[in-house]
């Protein structure tokens, strides 16, 4: 399967958007995309579209996107284990977190978000970390 070429990238209400030297409008949540969610409207725009017009990169967050991402047809899934505890928990930072754990950010967000599920170990990890971190609040 030959993919048209990225002729145009835009962000709009959550969402980044990209236009396809063949006319198509293709769309994914930010969640989808951890790092570009974190970032300003700034680094966003901080972009360039590559050689061969197949991928994105933003050289200051250290991000590549391939066109192949935007023909995945799943949403990230929201309604998960790891994106309750943190709705629950909104004060929680996922940095910090991730480091506690020792895991990339990107990968917890990712867990977040809904767009990898973990292991029931990982799982285990993030429950065990949470749970040391409310017996250090016990003990102040």
């Amino acid at each position: 399967m030959i993919m048209a070429k990225i002729q145009k990238i835009w962000f709009d209400r959550g969402r980044i958007y990209l236009q396809t030297t063949d006319g198509e409008e293709l769309s994914r949540p930010l969640e989808a995309f951890p790092v570009l969610k974190d970032a300003s409207p700034e680094e966003r725009a901080d972009f360039r579209i590559g050689r061969f017009g197949d991928d994105i990169r933003w050289e200051k967050l250290d991000e590549d996107i391939h066109i192949s991402s935007f023909y995945v047809l799943e949403e990230p899934n929201l309604d998960n284990e790891v994106g309750r505890l943190f709705r629950a928990f909104p004060q929680l930072n996922v940095s910090e977190m991730a480091r506690y754990i020792g895991i990339n950010k990107s990968l917890l967000a990712k867990y977040i978000y809904g767009i990898k599920k973990p292991s029931e170990q990982r799982m285990l990890q993030i429950k065990d970390a949470l749970h040391a971190i409310g017996q250090q609040l016990l003990a102040v």
